[in-house]
């Protein structure tokens, strides 16, 4: 039997779903703004959407990875190239499936309510369960204590103070996110605009301005066989992705979009491709500043090429650029995350304080407080690396799984209103899928010790869904038939739904 795929980009009506059917809650500050059906209001427009992805994503990795991944293909340039063209297309691949799943439901939680609907509310819940253990509190960590390091060489701190800076530099974030997230959302336009700004100027300048590298793309053997170049690509492949994670944490925050079925897939397909291109730029910039050698060997290569062409001053402010980035990225990932323990709260499976939505600041209030304190437990340990390492192969199983709740939401409600709909169904999930479960396997064959307690941490959620299950006393608590929540016409959803 011959597979119909749809090629086309399409956006439906201009029409809002559930999420846009209820008025302003009691927390909005601006009367009339639409709420979701969990009374967070809809604050955030295409440009928030864009700055949470882009901010998300570029964090400390494209100032240091190049290296890396250089290293890893034997020096040879256009290959290092390709290996992050293809990292950018794996990550539109999941943003463009995730955006149709954004778009057809946009509610607080993003991939925890994917998987919840299509698979149930045990997955869900071990997703959630990692995410607030140490995938979004690791992140956290591991982000504020990259903020100390990097101001180490500025200005001499020591081991304690580092600490304190640490904690308290998430202490102020969420207290910003707290207060509202217009407040945040704000925070994070400027914070990204500018460490975007700052790397589209590294990268013009560098490529502008000559160096003593020699020709600029002419690709640097290491004598490596062609065999294990390629394998060393399919290494490096897994290394790009980690730098290329974050973008799929804007789903997090679906449910304060207003007019998502317009704007979400936008800003996620947007805020991705800008990514892609600021990557590939810098790394382009790196090897005509250094030399595709210099770069294999720099660990701090932003700060390094740009101090070899105009001078140690120069260095000083990459420094400062990447404290900016690794300060965006901490900020968007307390802005979104969150909500899927809001979410997870929501449905009984979590503690109830959680899903509170501040009267006065209309935000998952408790929900920020409870990962902030949880993420700065983990900084002042020191334990957050080695849980971070533990469960990035957990991390993108579940990835997998949430874009495959795809084809469960096409099959089980395929008359369902679909605003965006991903180009070339089915093969665009599937192949985020696979590429999903390639990093999956990765990670088990190179770390398997590491990998096997990532799944350990994981299933360590299973005791504690049973127990929030038997303390709600709901079975599995608020956990609906999602998919009769969707509109099932564009006529219906006209009629039931007031003007944004």
């Amino acid at each position: 039997m011959a597979v119909r795929h749809d090629c086309r980009m399409r956006d439906g009506p201009r029409h809002g779903t559930a999420g846009d059917m209820t008025t302003a809650s009691a927390g909005d500050s601006r009367p009339g703004r639409p709420a979701a059906p969990s009374g967070l209001p809809r604050v955030l427009g295409l440009a928030d959407l864009i700055a949470i992805v882009l901010g998300t994503v570029i964090g400390s990795g494209i100032f240091m990875v190049p290296g890396v991944v250089l290293r890893d293909v034997g020096g040879h340039l256009g290959l290092a190239l390709g290996v992050w063209v293809a990292g950018g297309v794996l990550s539109l691949l999941g943003a463009l499936t995730y955006g149709e799943l954004g778009a057809l439901l946009p509610e607080a939680g993003g991939l925890y309510v994917y998987i919840r609907d299509a698979f149930g509310p045990l997955p869900a819940f071990l997703y959630g369960w990692t995410q607030f253990l140490v995938i979004a509190s690791g992140s956290v960590a591991t982000l504020a204590v990259a903020f100390t390091v990097y101001l180490g060489t500025l200005t001499p701190i020591g081991a304690g103070t580092g600490r304190l800076v640490a904690v308290g530099l998430i202490a102020i974030c969420a207290a910003i996110n707290v207060w509202g997230t217009r407040k945040s959302a704000d925070m994070q336009a400027w914070t990204t605009a500018a460490k975007a700004l700052a790397i589209l100027v590294m990268g013009v300048a560098l490529l502008l301005v000559p160096s003593a590298a020699g020709p600029s793309l002419s690709p640097a053997s290491a004598g490596m066989s062609t065999g294990a170049m390629l394998a060393g690509a399919g290494v490096a492949v897994v290394a790009t992705m980690w730098s290329y994670e974050g973008w799929q944490y804007v789903t997090f925050a679906a449910g304060e979009a207003r007019n998502p079925q317009r704007t979400f897939a936008r800003g996620l397909v947007v805020g991705t491709c800008g990514v892609v291109f600021l990557y590939v730029l810098a790394n382009v910039a790196y090897a005509h500043a250094l030399g595709p050698a210099a770069v294999a060997h720099s660990d701090r290569v932003a700060g390094d090429a740009v101090s070899a062409v105009f001078g140690g001053w120069a260095g000083r402010i990459m420094t400062v650029v990447v404290e900016i980035a690794v300060f965006s990225a901490l900020n968007s990932v307390i802005l979104t995350a969150p909500r899927v323990f809001y979410a997870m709260a929501r449905d009984g499976l979590f503690f109830r304080r959680l899903a509170e939505v501040h009267p006065r600041f209309g935000t998952p209030a408790f929900a920020i407080i409870a990962g902030a304190l949880w993420a700065m437990l983990l900084a002042a340990s020191g334990t957050y690396e080695q849980l971070l390492t533990y469960v990035i192969g957990t991390g993108w199983a579940f990835y997998g799984l949430a874009a495959a709740t795809l084809f469960w939401y096409r099959r089980h409600r395929p008359n369902a209103v679909r605003p965006f709909r991903v180009p070339c169904y089915p093969v665009v999930p599937a192949l985020f899928v696979l590429a999903s479960l390639g990093v999956v396997i990765e990670s088990l064959v190179a770390q398997p010790v590491r990998a096997t307690i990532g799944l350990g941490i994981a299933l360590l959620g299973v005791p504690a869904y049973f127990a929030w299950r038997l303390r709600s006393g709901r079975g599995a608590g608020r956990v609906p038939d999602a998919g009769a929540a969707l509109p099932d016409s564009g006529a219906e959803v006209a009629a039931r739904t007031p003007p944004v």
